[in-house]
């Protein structure tokens, strides 16, 4: 007769002390309870071994599995994501090579530590004579720039951090607070990355201040023209729609989960703490994007050397020139025709079409036409678009 469930151990014990007499034949044994002989050997072992206790049915679980971390393993996984909580399982393990990302995730998912991702709606993307969305082929094609929100110092001074980073490699070419949010503070501190980094081909921003100018032609701010002296094309995303920047954004976020909420201090200390934050971030944290390389491994400066911001820009022969009064205006034939103020200061090249139309540059970019009839300027698409 097989064991039965609700008498289970009361037959486990009759079989075994029946075993145990010299009168019995095992086999026959074995064969009255509808058991092999080596699952009698089994329980009678067990009962010599463990008394009564030893005829339970023990656990088919393995003493250890394969997929099961050390502990100290397991510590090590919860010190890194509190040094670094932005940090995913993919770059936990890229780290700590003792655990894979299941593992890795696993532990985190325990310990109440995953974030859910929000996830965004990307339409079709109108691209604009300004707003192109340009992809990089190499590095230096095209940084991104913007400031995170700012917050106080522990002395109450505002801090403005200004993030600049390579659009390919993900490089992070600084991250300085500035005492402002606006062109002279930005033209400071980018003479410092062009100096140490050379200059970019685009520059990709949103549409606020500094960066830009919504009653502006083109959009076009006096930073913006800073840049397009030095031959650099200002590029920026659709108003409104910031995840078409979501890299700069989502190391804003990190930025401000690493540093700003963890930590109090002077403008001072925040600045070295920026700095030791940055060295983190392209040389040591992996990225997923760069399949788990760390951004520092891609990166190299720019061929383009940076040799000072330009008061005078050169047209090639054949264009004649007008300089931008302050109030953006130019003269032709004693005519007064308004341009920009953000072009104030500069000289624009004008080139003939014919006796009623102007074509106006600036550096080496066509920013609009003048038409010479009503004496007004207006911008143009561009039809063949910016590549890099």
């Amino acid at each position: 007769m097989p064991w039965r469930e609700l008498k289970i151990m009361d037959e486990r014990e009759e079989f075994v002390l029946k075993s145990l007499s010299e009168d019995t034949s095992f086999v026959s044994l074995c064969k009255e309870y509808g058991i092999s002989r080596k699952t009698g050997y089994k329980w009678r072992d067990r009962f010599l071994e463990d008394g009564k206790y030893g005829l339970g049915d023990k656990s088919r679980r393995p003493k250890s599995s394969p997929s099961e971390l050390a502990e100290d393993v397991v510590i090590k996984i919860l010190q890194i994501r509190h040094h670094h909580p932005s940090w995913g399982a993919k770059k936990i393990a890229c780290i700590l090579k003792e655990a894979s990302v299941s593992s890795v995730y696993r532990v985190l998912a325990k310990a109440n530590l995953l974030k859910k991702k929000r996830s965004h709606k990307v339409k079709d993307l109108h691209k604009g004579n300004l707003n192109q969305l340009i992809e990089p082929n190499k590095p230096n094609d095209v940084w991104t720039i913007d400031y995170k929100g700012w917050w106080l110092s522990e002395d109450i001074k505002r801090c403005n951090p200004l993030t600049v980073r390579d659009l390919k490699t993900r490089y992070s070419l600084d991250v300085i607070l500035t005492p402002r949010q606006d062109t002279p503070s930005v033209k400071v501190a980018l003479k410092q990355v062009f100096t140490e980094y050379g200059l970019p081909k685009v520059i990709r921003s949103d549409n606020g201040a500094p960066f830009a100018s919504y009653s502006s032609p083109l959009g076009l701010s006096r930073l913006s023209v800073i840049w397009m002296s030095l031959g650099i094309l200002p590029d920026r995303i659709t108003p409104g729609k910031p995840y078409q920047n979501g890299a700069h954004e989502r190391m804003h976020r990190d930025l401000k989960e690493e540093v700003q909420n963890r930590t109090r201090g002077s403008v001072n200390y925040y600045q070295r703490l920026l700095d030791e934050w940055r060295y983190d971030y392209n040389f040591t944290r992996p990225h997923e994007a760069l399949g788990m390389l760390t951004p520092a491994t891609l990166y190299r400066p720019s061929p383009r050397k940076f040799e000072g911001y330009p008061d005078e820009i050169e047209y090639p022969q054949g264009l004649e020139t007008r300089r931008v009064s302050k109030n953006g205006f130019i003269k032709w034939g004693n005519q007064p025709i308004r341009i920009s103020s953000a072009f104030q200061g500069y000289q624009v090249g004008l080139a003939c079409l014919d006796r009623d139309t102007l074509e106006v540059w600036f550096s080496n970019f066509r920013i609009g036409m003048i038409d010479l009839v009503s004496l007004s300027f207006y911008t143009i698409a561009n039809e063949r678009g910016y590549t890099v």
